[in-house]
C-alpha cells in the first residue's frame, strides 16, 4: 500500500475543499481500502467524510423519499419508510455482500464500488479500466461474470451493485454538491458504458460528492415488486445476473412496469420500451417473455469455451420472467440471502 495523507472533513464545503488529483472520499471504505490493498488504486490523499451528516432517511414534500449518502446499508434496508413504501429497494440491499459488511457500506459508497473483474484486480494483467490504453484481458478470456450488453472493444465489466439495480428501477435521483453548487442526476445517466473510456464509471466530477438519494413516489408499485438475485453460491457472492421488478396491476392487467437488470453491463440494464411491451397486457408469462426479449435485445457473449458467459443470456430472459411472476403473486421481502 503506498503512502498517503488522511484528512477530516467536518463539513461538505472542508470536504469538496480536498478534492482533486489523486484524492478520494472515504466512508464505510469497504470496497476501496480493498482496492488500496491490492494496488489497483493509489491515492495521494483520503478525505473522511463521516462526520457530514449525511445519514437521515426522511419524507420529501412530493412524498418521496430522501436518502442521506453516508446511511449505512443496513441502516437503509431496514429503516421503516423504506421497508413500507420502497420494499423492492430493501429487498435489493439484503442481497448484497454480508451482514458485517452491509453494516458499513454507505449509500454513496455503494454507486460508486469498482467491478469485480478478476482482470481489474489483477494488476499484472492489461486492463483499460485500470491504465487506459493497455488493453482487455478478459475479452476472448475467461468472461463468466461479464457483460452481455453495452460492452464494447475496450471493456466487458460489468457494475457489481445489487441497491444500483433497484434504484434503476425507482428512478432514483443522484443529489450531488460541488464548488458550484448542488444539482440532481437522474440514475439512468449516473453510471456509464464503458466507450472508450471504461475507467470512467459515472458521470460524476472529481470535485463532486454524493450527499443523498432521492426517490419519486412510488406507492403503486410497492405490492408487487421483487428483487431476484442469481448467483453461484447462496450468500456473500456477487449475482451472475439479477432482476429488479415491479408491477403496477388492476386486477390481471399490467398499468405500469419497471424492470432493471444487474450484472450483465457496465451499469444496470434499464430500457423503458421493455417495459412498455408489459403496459396494457396480461400479466402472464407470455406477455413477460415479450417484454424479457425485448430488454434483451442486441445481447452478445463474452468469452470462448469454458469461459464464456452465453449461458447469461437465457438465465436472464428465464429470470426475467421468474421476477416477474413472481411480482404478480404479491411482493417478495424475504428472498436476502435465502433466494433459491
Amino acid at each position: 500500500m503506498n503512502p498517503f495523507t488522511f484528512v477530516t472533513a467536518s463539513d461538505v464545503p472542508a470536504a469538496l475543499s480536498q478534492a482533486g488529483e489523486g484524492a478520494f472520499f472515504i466512508a464505510g471504505g469497504t470496497n476501496l481500502i480493498d482496492l488500496m490493498k491490492e494496488g489497483v488504486l493509489r491515492p495521494a490523499r483520503l478525505v473522511d467524510i463521516n462526520g457530514l451528516g449525511l445519514d437521515a432517511i426522511e419524507r420529501t414534500p412530493d412524498g418521496g423519499l430522501r436518502l442521506g449518502a453516508l446511511a449505512r446499508n443496513a441502516a437503509t434496508a431496514y429503516h421503516p419508510l423504506v421497508r413500507e413504501h420502497y420494499p423492492l429497494l430493501a429487498t435489493a440491499i439484503l442481497s448484497g455482500a454480508s451482514a458485517q459488511i452491509r453494516n458499513m457500506a454507505s449509500n454513496g459508497g455503494n454507486l460508486l464500488q469498482r467491478t469485480r473483474c478478476y482482470y481489474f484486480y489483477d494488476t499484472g494483467t492489461p486492463c483499460n479500466k485500470r491504465e487506459p490504453g493497455s488493453g482487455c484481458s478478459a475479452i476472448g478470456g475467461l468472461a463468466r461474470q461479464h457483460a452481455i450488453l453495452g460492452a464494447s472493444e475496450h471493456c466487458i465489466a460489468t457494475h457489481p451493485s445489487d441497491m444500483s439495480v433497484a434504484l434503476a428501477a425507482l428512478e432514483a435521483r443522484v443529489q450531488v454538491a460541488s464548488p458550484r453548487g448542488e444539482h440532481a442526476i437522474p440514475f439512468a445517466e449516473f453510471h456509464r458504458l464503458p466507450g472508450d473510456r471504461p475507467d470512467r464509471d459515472t458521470t460524476l466530477a472529481q470535485d463532486e460528492l454524493i450527499v443523498a438519494l432521492t426517490l419519486p413516489p412510488m406507492d403503486g408499485f410497492r405490492a408487487h415488486s421483487v428483487y431476484l438475485k442469481l448467483r453461484e453460491r447462496l450468500s456473500y457472492a456477487f449475482a451472475l445476473v439479477s432482476v429488479a421488478a415491479a408491477l403496477d396491476l388492476d386486477g390481471n392487467t399490467i398499468r405500469a412496469a419497471r424492470l432493471a437488470l444487474g450484472s450483465v453491463a457496465h451499469k444496470p440494464w434499464r430500457d423503458p420500451a421493455a417495459e412498455a411491451h408489459l403496459v396494457g397486457q396480461p400479466a402472464t408469462d407470455e406477455t413477460f417473455g415479450r417484454a424479457a426479449d425485448a430488454l434483451l435485445q442486441g445481447a452478445v457473449p463474452q468469452g470462448a469455451g469454458v469461459g464464456s458467459n452465453a449461458f447469461k443470456i437465457p438465465l436472464a430472459r428465464r429470470a426475467i420472467v421468474r421476477a416477474l411472476g413472481l411480482a404478480t403473486a404479491g411482493t417478495v421481502t424475504d428472498l436476502g440471502e435465502d433466494v433459491p
